[in-house]
């Protein structure tokens, strides 16, 4: 496997890779120049580092590469990646743009190459155990749900820096409550027909430095009828979480609690499921090698991977643009494109 940028991400991602069976990480390329040597000492695997990446990938010993650059360095490289003949996983976003996002397909359908994008938040233990709920019909039919992210990325981030530039992060929505929407999506499945959003930021002088607005609240209407909400809010002062409420005909789930008709349990006290919560922002804790390792299993039976392939990613990608587009124009937009 090759990396496309190393920074904080990618140090998980390889950490993740060569803990598992299936890969190890044999390249790196950065915009910086690193010590190959240094890098193959750290990771106790020989790694040849490039800041060329028409290079590495000519590399006809590398299957598969990671895009951990900059967002805004995503749509290009993983074009030619895949015109290169790579699988690919790459970070989310995908791109910044719905038009670049419809590229990268084009690219990835022409080359036939498989991908995963880090909607990671689906392997999580916490998302795991709610779509199972959801499975075994404990909830009945989910007509309302909640899904929210609040994490304050401020100085103390190493993103903070780049991540302040319009041109790099977007907006609060694309540049982390992705997760968020993506999770929601999830559980509620991804018919929307339409959504409205609002944004606003903190007076905050610690997040004064960012471009673009960093709170946000979505309202999804979905051509069920049902409903669903979605705030990403990265200009928090407070410890990070990752809101969940979903409401159905047979029960509730609020977090790790959950009430269901179906079990007959006292519906004035809640019952807690066991399993890790979603609680920090720290690449480390990201459910990468599950992900990964299920990536690998796809890509070695030539199939698409389940949950987050750049297929199951757009339909999310989708959403937050129209979302994006909404904020901005102070309007309704429809999934077909259309401003109300």
């Amino acid at each position: 496997m090759g990396i496309i940028g190393y920074s904080w991400a990618a140090t998980a991602h390889i950490a993740a890779i060569n803990a598992g069976s299936y890969a190890q990480v044999t390249a790196v390329c950065s915009s910086r120049q690193l010590d190959s040597a240094q890098l193959s000492a750290q990771w106790g695997t020989a790694i040849r580092t490039y800041t060329d990446l028409d290079a590495m990938l000519a590399d006809p010993t590398i299957h598969i590469v990671s895009i951990c650059s900059y967002p805004f360095q995503h749509a290009a490289q993983a074009i030619a990646a895949a015109r290169a003949g790579k699988h690919l996983i790459i970070e989310k976003p995908v791109a910044l743009s719905w038009e670049e996002c419809q590229a990268v397909e084009a690219a990835v359908k022409e080359a036939e190459v498989k991908s995963c994008v880090c909607f990671e938040v689906r392997y999580s233990s916490q998302f795991l155990a709610t779509k199972s709920v959801i499975d075994q019909g404990l909830l009945g039919e989910l007509h309302y749900g909640e899904v929210d992210y609040y994490h304050g990325i401020g100085p103390w981030y190493g993103q903070f820096r780049w991540n302040i530039r319009k041109e790099a992060g977007g907006s609060s929505l694309l540049t982390a409550g992705c997760h968020a929407l993506d999770a929601l999506l999830l559980c509620m499945g991804t018919d929307v027909a339409e959504v409205t959003s609002y944004d606003t930021k903190s007076a905050s002088e610690i997040f004064e430095p960012y471009e673009y607005t960093t709170s946000s609240v979505t309202i999804l209407k979905f051509k069920s009828g049902h409903v669903g909400k979605c705030a990403a809010i990265v200009d928090c002062l407070q410890p990070y979480y990752f809101h969940t409420h979903l409401c159905g005909s047979q029960g509730s789930l609020l977090d790790n609690k959950f009430h269901s008709m179906k079990l007959g349990t006292d519906k004035h006290a809640w019952s807690t499921l066991a399993m890790k919560m979603l609680d920090s922002g720290d690449v480390s804790d990201h459910p990468y090698q599950t992900q990964f390792e299920t990536f690998f299993e796809s890509v070695e039976k030539g199939v698409e991977m389940p949950l987050t392939s750049l297929n199951d990613a757009l339909k999310t990608h989708k959403v937050v643009f129209a979302a994006d587009q909404s904020a901005a124009t102070g309007k309704p937009v429809s999934l077909d494109g259309n401003s109300n």
